[in-house]
């Protein structure tokens, strides 16, 4: 299947609008997309790897696409099959051949994950890399990756005096070091792995918060030397080629995230999500709309991939607003535009910090969150590092942008649910990003209104 990328902030025809109604009943069952994280690490490892893997369930949006061009380009044979919403890859590694110089600019487009994480890849490859991305990702701070690449020796440049993309790579042999994460962000740390696995001598890192670990897991399961103790991790370079491994990725539990909210603040709900990933690094939503009140109940655990997963049902709640910030942010930082909307719903006031992070994302979502929910009638006050939420006002719909923000636009979309009237969200063709069918399951698969 040829893919085809989609320039989101185009103002051409193209561009779409979606119009949510409130409706009388929420109900149905969710099958979700491949997670987001788990699909880039992935394809990025099983290329580095001995022999040929195959990956269902693969992550369809537009992110993980980027990373397969890139891959692509770098000389990795990647086939795409199956369904649209939930394609299966045949990857054949690279094993002892390694990776090949691109002909051209790498394009990451959106994708900060591709690019962080290739970052820290090719700068331990023998050959010269350039990668670029749309205008959303040359805005987006990547001093924090080129900082710890230089101290393990990369020879690698950004723009602005090294602080955003085009990345520039002169690939060399790295050394491992022992670092401290200043920021608790699994692509910085993800990116140093990577690196860690071309290197000479050990690369340990510390966590002064610990950050999502797909790729701690899958490390391991390929055959990685490293080991975890505390909030420690340690990796020695590659001896031999990762091992190949098949693999069903689990349903994205940031995309399981607007269906818990949807369900616990709509007055006539039950939803039941099917296969979602319930890695513990990951789980802050869940935990916090427990803390809220929601009538959430988690079921059939099992594990798949190294990683764990179950079914959750939630239903119709009476949510009351809690503060939320310090250890668990970065368990839930990509689930806090949704979580908002909880907080305008719940009784009570919702405060929400140490999230300064959300500042530097597609989006500066501490504003654009703030704007887009006050137009609807929300109060909310916004803060350097998150928000205060007055909960309990009347939503009322309206005209609503998503500022090319594909976790916005998925969030409004969910406040327009419980708002009085239509909503209208611009740019909704952003979701494709993350969650192509997100449209599609809201306004079918739960018997919403049609728009």
């Amino acid at each position: 299947m040829a893919e085809q990328f989609v320039d989101l902030r185009s103002s051409s025809p193209r561009a779409e609008t979606r119009t949510i109604k409130p409706c009388p009943r929420l109900e149905g069952e969710v099958v979700l997309p491949g997670d987001k994280s788990i699909s880039h690490r992935a394809v990025i490892l099983n290329s580095l790897a001995k022999g040929k893997a195959e990956i269902d369930n693969f992550a369809p949006g537009g992110d993980c696409l980027a990373t397969i061009r890139c891959l692509r380009a770098l000389g990795v044979k990647i086939d795409r099959q199956g369904s649209r919403d939930s394609p299966t890859l045949l990857v054949s590694g690279t094993g002892e051949d390694g990776l090949k110089e691109a002909s051209n600019v790498l394009n990451a487009q959106d994708s900060a994950t591709t690019m962080r994480l290739l970052g820290g890849l090719l700068s331990g490859q023998p050959f010269l890399s350039v990668i670029t991305g749309d205008v959303s990702l040359r805005k987006r701070p990547m001093g924090r990756l080129i900082e710890p690449l230089r101290l393990m020796g990369a020879e690698i440049w950004g723009r602005e005096r090294d602080s955003f993309a085009p990345l520039v790579i002169m690939g060399k042999k790295l050394h491992g070091i022992d670092f401290t994460l200043p920021v608790p962000s699994a692509q910085i740390k993800s990116a140093m792995l990577l690196a860690g696995l071309f290197a000479h001598g050990n690369t340990i890192l510390h966590q002064v918060i610990p950050s999502r670990d797909h790729t701690e897991r899958m490390l391991k399961r390929m055959g990685a030397s490293l080991e975890g103790q505390g909030d420690s991790i340690s990796l020695l370079p590659l001896g031999s080629p990762l091992v190949s491994v098949n693999l069903r990725i689990p349903g994205d539990i940031s995309s399981a995230a607007y269906f818990l909210v949807a369900g616990a603040i709509h007055r006539n709900a039950r939803i039941v999500i099917r296969g979602c990933g319930i890695n513990p690094t990951r789980t802050g939503i869940i935990d916090i709309l427990l803390a809220m009140g929601a009538r959430l109940k988690i079921a059939n655990k099992r594990t798949e991939a190294s990683e764990p997963l179950a079914d959750i049902v939630v239903e119709s709640s009476e949510l009351k607003g809690i503060e939320v910030g310090g250890d668990i942010i970065p368990r839930l930082i990509d689930e806090i535009p949704v979580l908002a909307v909880a907080g305008c719903v719940a009784r009570g006031k919702t405060v929400i910090r140490d999230a300064g992070e959300l500042r530097v994302k597609e989006s500066d979502r501490i504003a654009t969150v703030a704007s887009e929910l006050s137009r609807l009638g929300a109060k909310i006050e916004p803060l350097p590092d998150g928000m205060v939420i007055y909960g309990g006002r009347p939503l009322s719909g309206t005209e609503v942008d998503s500022y090319f923000d594909h976790r916005l636009a998925m969030s409004l979309a969910i406040a327009g649910l419980v708002a009085k009237g239509e909503t209208t969200i611009k740019h909704a063709q952003v979701a494709q990003v993350s969650y192509p069918a997100f449209w599609q399951t809201l306004q079918q698969g739960l018997n919403t209104d049609k728009s």
